[in-house]
């Protein structure tokens, strides 16, 4: 919604339960332009006038949410639409996000979206198990050269590397249960498994019941996460891309691209699709 700013907290929450999405993002109000310090990240909106501020919030059908990355890049497509495409910055709960928006090609809108700066914590062995015996999986069901861990760019998301295609292709989970031990460790993100399937490239599935969603085809914040972390153990050094496949098993298949910088906020590239009302 791109002028929210006369709705209360209970308006909003009432539109996303009946839009039903995993969040729908709502745009209070217009902020000053302001500029951002040189990162030296091609493409990004850091090191550039900042013409445009937005103030927005995001609600799952279950509850607010500090941050949405797909929301946001596709907010960013809609104002570029409406007002041409160019550098801006939403102001979110969980900190400011600074876009960059351009036409390709073909004329469809691209979203270069910076995060806040991560951050990553290590999982509490308790919890660890705990969320395998959920989900189904075995200690020995994680690849060894990923140690799992929470990692945070806008919300924090627990991150699991499953080693084999098939077990991450097909393990069950119980949503509630899922989701209560979300509500329980303050993962206000997805939970999100990943399997590599090629250097710098990773299938993700991500888990999102506390929101009411068994699990989201697309997830910006998640897909920075990712970055984050795979930074922080060493696998993609300052100035690589890392491309993720989700949203094939809820029928939904979308491409995330994360770029790394050497330190800072993970800049994640993605477009949007329009869907009938």
């Amino acid at each position: 919604m791109l002028d929210a700013s006369a709705l209360t907290d209970a308006e909003m929450q009432e539109i996303a339960a009946a839009v039903g999405y995993s969040e729908t993002a709502f745009v209070m109000s217009s902020a000053s332009s302001r500029r951002n310090e040189d990162s030296g990240i091609e493409g990004t909106a850091q090191g550039k006038a900042l013409q445009h501020g937005y103030r927005i919030r995001y609600w799952s059908p279950a509850a607010e949410v500090p941050f949405c990355g797909h929301a946001s890049v596709a907010t960013a497509v809609v104002l570029a639409e409406r007002d041409g495409t160019g550098s801006f910055v939403f102001h979110t709960p969980a900190g400011d996000i600074p876009i960059v928006t351009s036409r390709s090609g073909t004329a469809q809108i691209q979203v270069a979206m910076t995060s806040v700066e991560p951050g990553i914590r290590e999982f509490d062995p308790g919890i660890l198990d705990a969320l395998l015996n959920i989900l189904g999986l075995e200690a020995s069901d994680i690849d060894p050269r990923f140690p799992p861990k929470e990692a945070f760019a806008g919300n924090w998301h627990p991150i699991l590397v499953l080693n084999d295609a098939n077990i991450f292709n097909q393990f069950r989970f119980s949503p509630p249960a899922v989701a209560d031990l979300m509500r329980s460790q303050g993962w206000t993100g997805t939970v999100t498994i990943l399997h590599e399937s090629a250097p710098d490239e990773f299938q993700a599935r991500n888990l999102f019941p506390v929101g009411r969603i068994s699990e989201d085809p697309a997830t910006g914040s998640a897909a920075a996460s990712t970055g984050a972390y795979l930074r922080s153990i060493g696998y993609s050094p300052a100035g690589s891309r890392v491309v993720i496949h989700q949203g094939m098993h809820v029928g939904r298949p979308s491409i995330l691209t994360a770029l790394i910088p050497e330190q800072g906020g993970i800049t994640v590239l993605g477009s949007a699709t329009p869907i009938a009302g």
